[in-house]
């Protein structure tokens, strides 16, 4: 009897985070505005910019002290007792690591402030905004405008906070707080055999959608008929119920319509004889849309079984000998921490070379780069979070932590064909 090597689980757990919303997918398709660049930065090793001199978070008190680092206080005069000005600072490049682009910051843990200012103008007055992070070593807090929007927790999945009522159209400013102090509890816990990169080391990015927009989609075989494609939509919005959703996936001649539940869902069930399937020798990709009246998204998907029969893995139902390496998320460019798809590239080229169908992405959740170059170039991908070594699995929030690490970069990477771990 053949059992499926692996089922994707879709987790809801609360954790750290006000307001932090499930990530959107497929970003690149919406209008993006990105905040990659040069951010200012003050180093905080007493966190003299979070905590007042009782040790007291800024953020708890009604009216916080201007020298809490998020209200970006300026002096006016020569009596007002603000000792910093993010805007007299230096600037590290994000997407970027510290440690790679400050000398004096190369073996630095603890607190860094980040601050970068901007405008921005909707297209549509009805729209809403979200800020999206694509990663950021390890605990982060996240403030807008002087207002706090959540804490994430992790340093290698993404999260984003909506932040449309906070926007304005000119003097916006986003203040990022990333500590990437190593801890007992922590997952990655104290000890690792990987350097510890410290700050916003993947995009920042202002996502702008329609008021109801497609939050999710899911998209694959069944498991009991390979012509048959299952997908399932949900959106979210005032306007999610009885919405009508259209799939399209024109090489196989797919174009059908249905409506969403109460629940701002709906589930599709395709059959084509038509289909090719994804494997390392012929990694088939097909064009996807998904629209509504309200938003449209697009996607390349590749559709493929993984199964075992034994000892046997079996892919699209042949057996499949896996012949792969380790890769850590080291750009072979630059330095530092992979931060761009030049870097992903190269890594995967190297392994090709080598004559791999099959990486493990050693030991935490790499850029989404590599998993979606990994689906054009066909590579199988075994991919992780940082579950290693002593994990102190008697704290119950490490477990919640470490399960929630596991639940975003599931709901990054479950449509892409090249994950089989």
């Amino acid at each position: 009897m053949k059992d499926y090597l692996l089922l994707v689980l879709l987790f809801t757990i609360p954790f750290s985070g006000q307001n932090q919303e499930q990530a959107i997918e497929n970003n690149t398709t919406r209008k993006v505005t990105s905040l990659n660049g040069y951010w200012n930065y003050i180093v905080d090793p007493y966190e003299n910019g979070f905590y007042n001199y009782r040790y007291e978070p800024f953020e708890n008190q009604e009216n916080p002290s201007e020298n809490a680092f998020f209200t970006n206080s300026k002096k006016l005069s020569n009596a007002d007792l603000i000792e910093y000005d993010f805007d007299k600072m230096d600037s590290l490049l994000v997407p970027g690591d510290w440690n790679s682009q400050k000398e004096k910051l190369y073996y630095y843990e603890g607190s860094i402030w980040y601050k970068k200012s901007f405008n921005y103008s909707k297209s549509n007055a009805s729209n809403r905004v979200f800020l999206h992070i694509g990663a950021a070593n390890y605990k982060t807090d996240v403030y807008i405008n002087g207002k706090k929007l959540g804490q994430h927790t992790g340093g290698f999945t993404p999260f984003q906070f909506e932040i449309t009522s906070e926007l304005s159209e000119k003097g916006n400013f986003i203040i990022i707080k990333v500590d990437n102090t190593r801890k007992k509890e922590g997952v990655p816990t104290l000890n690792t055999d990987w350097w510890n990169y410290g700050g916003i080391t993947r995009d920042v990015k202002l996502l702008e959608t329609s008021s109801t927009y497609i939050s999710d989609h899911t998209i694959h075989l069944s498991k009991t008929n390979t012509k048959v494609i299952k997908a399932k939509v949900t959106l979210n919005g005032n306007a999610r119920s009885t919405n009508q959703v259209t799939l399209k996936i024109p090489e196989l001649n797919i174009n059908k319509t249905i409506e969403t539940n109460d629940l701002g869902t709906a589930s599709f069930e395709l059959t084509s004889d038509a289909i090719k399937y994804w494997s390392p020798t012929s990694p088939t990709l097909y064009n996807m849309e998904l629209s509504t009246d309200h938003d449209i998204i697009t996607d390349t998907i590749g559709f493929r079984t993984i199964t075992t029969n034994g000892s046997e893995i079996l892919l699209n139902g042949k057996s499949i000998f896996l012949k792969g390496i380790s890769i850590h998320e080291e750009s072979p460019i630059n330095g530092g921490r992979c931060n761009s798809p030049e870097d992903a590239r190269k890594l995967l080229e190297w392994a090709q070379e080598l004559g791999c169908n099959y990486v493990r992405l050693a030991h935490y959740p790499h850029n989404e780069y590599t998993i979606r170059l990994a689906d054009k170039m066909g590579i199988l991908i075994w991919e992780e979070i940082p579950v290693y070594w002593t994990i102190n699995w008697q704290n119950k929030q490490t477990y919640v932590n470490a399960q929630n690490q596991l639940s975003e970069v599931i709901e990054r990477d479950k449509n892409r064909a090249s994950v089989i771990i």
